[in-house]
């Protein structure tokens, strides 16, 4: 490949003519799924594609289309995920994709490797290596339970604990749990889904299914952790900002020898009547300052789902700091 850069101009050449459509993509689509990202325009002519616009939209670009070859140069076709990762890497991360490599979280059965796409997620994985218990706190889309859940099966597959609890508060979010239909499990299995999700991605069904039925993966209702201790487990807690203090409580004190716990939540999503009630807010100050013990916060810039979640999450922090504002002008 031939390149020619200039201030808000670059011109790509390719030698070969299958790298350059595998790069394109049909009808061009993956360079005009960089439009939506970068104040560009692009012409494609044969192997050549030309792109000029913004100094710095066009020098990231040119970075994006060289870490879409190396996906191409493993034989992979190229997603919108690709593109929207390689983004991440270039816009959010800064630093390398090597770098951020160094983190890959591998689950042995199916192969699989998990890659973090920003420096918070890059934090948090270490902090799951080296603290007991990790609590994750931030918007939704930004991997908290997702990298917990992949950090769990490799700790499993690698030995390091026996089990792996997944746990999750049943609030009713504007639905009386007692008019649903059903037993009491069969009530509670919709709040316990994205678990279920983001299990069946990383392994096959059977094997999943398997692990579940032999007891070895768990995913329970919160209220079903009371009375117990956890030892030689991964646990994770998830949408712990729907937790009550003496839940929380209740839940940090399972915690038994040779396990892990992490906490995950988004402060600004409660369901609980009273909001000052939630336990994830409550620990941020209880917590504070122990050893053994690791805070890490995400923010919209971590957003790994479609692009327009980052910006519908910024427009509601807008929304709620304007109202935050007014009541402030308001008492002064």
């Amino acid at each position: 490949m031939e390149d020619k850069v200039e201030e808000g101009f670059l011109r790509l050449a390719f030698d070969d003519i299958n790298m350059a459509r595998s790069l394109f993509g049909p009808r061009d689509e993956n360079i005009k799924y960089l439009k939506k990202y970068f104040n560009i325009k692009a012409s494609v002519r044969g192997n050549h594609l030309t792109i000029f616009g913004d100094k710095g939209d066009v020098e990231n670009t040119n970075i994006v289309l060289k870490e879409l070859q190396n996906v191409i140069r493993r034989g992979l076709p190229i997603k919108p995920s690709d593109i929207d990762n390689a983004v991440l890497y270039v816009t959010r991360s800064h630093v390398s994709q090597e770098e951020l490599d160094k983190n890959h979280i591998y689950i042995l059965p199916s192969k699989k490797s998990i890659v973090p796409k920003s420096k918070n997620q890059t934090s948090y994985i270490e902090a799951i290596k080296k603290y007991d218990m990790v609590i994750g706190i931030g918007p939704a889309g930004t991997g908290k339970t997702y990298l917990a859940m992949a950090m769990a099966l490799s700790s499993f597959y690698k030995k390091e604990v026996s089990r792996i609890i997944l746990a999750r508060p049943a609030i009713e979010a504007g639905e009386k749990l007692g008019f649903l239909p059903g037993t009491m499990y069969e009530k509670v299995n919709p709040y316990l889904r994205p678990l279920y999700d983001a299990l069946y991605d990383m392994l096959d069904m059977e094997r999943a299914t398997r692990l579940l039925e032999r007891g070895i993966i768990e995913i329970a209702p919160l209220a079903f952790m009371r009375g117990r201790t956890l030892n030689d487990a991964f646990v994770i807690l998830d949408e712990a900002q729907n937790t009550g203090t003496e839940q929380m409580k209740m839940f940090l004190t399972r915690l038994g020898f040779s396990s892990k716990t992490v906490i995950t939540g988004d402060i600004t999503q409660i369901d609980l009547p009273d909001k000052r009630s939630s336990g994830l807010v409550d620990i941020q100050d209880v917590l504070k300052g122990i050893k053994g013990i690791k805070f890490v916060y995400f923010s919209e810039r971590d957003v790994v789902r479609h692009p327009l979640v980052q910006k519908i999450i910024k427009a509601y922090e807008k929304k709620r700091n304007k109202g935050v504002s007014e009541d402030a002008g308001r008492k002064g």
